[in-house]
């Protein structure tokens, strides 16, 4: 089922993404449009000492969550920076955390629907402290839980980056 980019118009430019209404063309002759959001793309990171994981819990106020549990994470929004180096500097900004050990687990779509995001994932160990400026706009609150509570945390996780994240280290360590 092939499909070609007929048009495109941007109708939204924001901060955090782009909007823009599409038409595609597919091989059978018909039209569509789609709305589509832009997003330069994020990174997750799992990262624990052998004992505890580390996550944040912060605010979310477009699902109204006061309070949402997730993985250490962030845009890839600096120039030039790729996804790795974007996860070592949100680890640091975010739960003020370096790593010796990483590890590249995988990349998915977050809502390929209507959106581009893509996320890549990484395990962090070998832990150690680490400075870095976070944003001023941000209001994390850092959360370890011992490794001994991943299956309550899998199923508690409201989060679609951070249950990827969860399961797949689940997987990783079985």
């Amino acid at each position: 089922m092939a499909f070609e980019r007929i048009d495109s118009e941007t109708i939204y430019d924001g901060k955090i993404a782009t909007v823009k209404k599409d038409t595609f063309r597919y091989e059978d002759g018909e039209e569509a449009e789609r709305e589509i959001v832009e997003h330069p793309g994020a990174v997750a990171v799992v990262a624990h000492d052998g004992e505890s994981i580390y996550l944040v819990a912060q605010p979310r106020e477009p699902v109204d969550e006061q309070s949402l549990l997730e993985l250490p994470a962030g845009k890839l929004d600096e120039d030039g920076e790729g996804a790795e180096a974007t996860a070592k500097r949100e680890l640091a900004e975010e739960i003020g955390k370096g790593a010796r050990d990483w590890k590249f687990l995988t990349r998915f779509y977050t809502s390929p629907g209507f959106a581009q995001e893509e996320c890549h994932l990484y395990l962090a160990t070998d832990l150690y402290d680490e400075q870095a400026e976070s944003d001023e706009n941000e209001r994390i609150e850092i959360v370890t839980r011992p490794l001994s509570e991943l299956d309550d945390l899998i199923a508690g996780c409201r989060d679609a980056k951070s249950l990827v994240g969860l399961l797949w280290f689940r997987s990783y360590l079985r």
